[in-house]
C-alpha cells in the first residue's frame, strides 16, 4: 500500500500506525533518501537541486515495489511523477490523504526544512498542481480532520472489502 498526498498530509504518521495495526512494515521514502544520502531533504535540495532528489526518489521507490505487506509513505512529489504513479498503481493500492490547503499551511513552518514550502504562493500553486495527480490514486481518504486511529480504521475497513 502506498500513501500519497501533499507534504504534511500525515503520510508517515499514518503509515506507521497502519503498519503496526496490520503487522506490516512501514517505510518512508524521504527517510530512506536521507539515509542513503547522509543528509536531510532540505540539504539535498540545496546542494544538488530538485532533479537530483527526484532521481533518488525514483530509485528508492523502485526498491520498494517487490515486497508485500508494506505501507510506503511517499514523498509529496513522488506520485506527481508519471513514472512513479504508474509503478505505484500497477504494483499495489494507492491511497490519497486529502488534506485541505489551510490545514497544510498551518502544519508546515516556512523555516526551510521543507524546501518547496518556503514561499507560500509557490506552496499553494504546487498544492493545486499536484491535486490532479493525487486524484489518480485508487482511494481518497479525507484526512483533514480525522484522528490517525480513525484513519487507520477506515483503511482497514476498506482493505477488508
Amino acid at each position: 500500500m502506498y500513501l500519497v498526498g501533499f507534504m504534511a498530509a500525515g503520510k508517515t504518521t499514518l503509515a506507521r500506525a497502519l503498519a503496526k495495526r496490520l503487522d506490516w512494515r512501514a517505510v518512508d521514502i524521504d527517510e530512506l533518501i536521507e539515509q542513503r544520502e547522509h543528509a536531510p531533504v532540505a540539504e539535498i535540495f540545496a546542494k544538488h537541486g530538485e532533479g537530483y532528489f527526484r532521481s533518488a526518489e525514483r530509485q528508492v521507490l523502485a526498491e520498494q515495489l517487490p515486497p508485500r505487506h508494506i505501507v510506503v509513505a511517499t514523498g509529496g512529489g513522488t506520485f506527481a511523477d508519471p513514472q512513479n504513479r504508474a509503478a505505484i498503481n500497477r504494483d499495489g493500492v494507492s491511497v490519497w490523504l486529502d488534506v485541505p490547503l489551510e490545514r497544510l499551511i498551518a502544519r508546515v513552518p516556512a523555516d526551510g526544512r521543507r524546501p518547496l514550502a518556503a514561499d507560500r504562493a509557490s506552496f499553494e500553486h504546487l498544492y493545486h498542481q499536484r491535486r490532479a495527480a493525487y486524484e489518480q490514486a485508487h482511494f481518497r481518504l479525507d484526512a483533514g480532520r480525522a484522528s490517525v486511529d480513525a484513519l487507520v480504521e477506515q483503511l482497514v475497513d476498506w482493505l477488508d472489502r
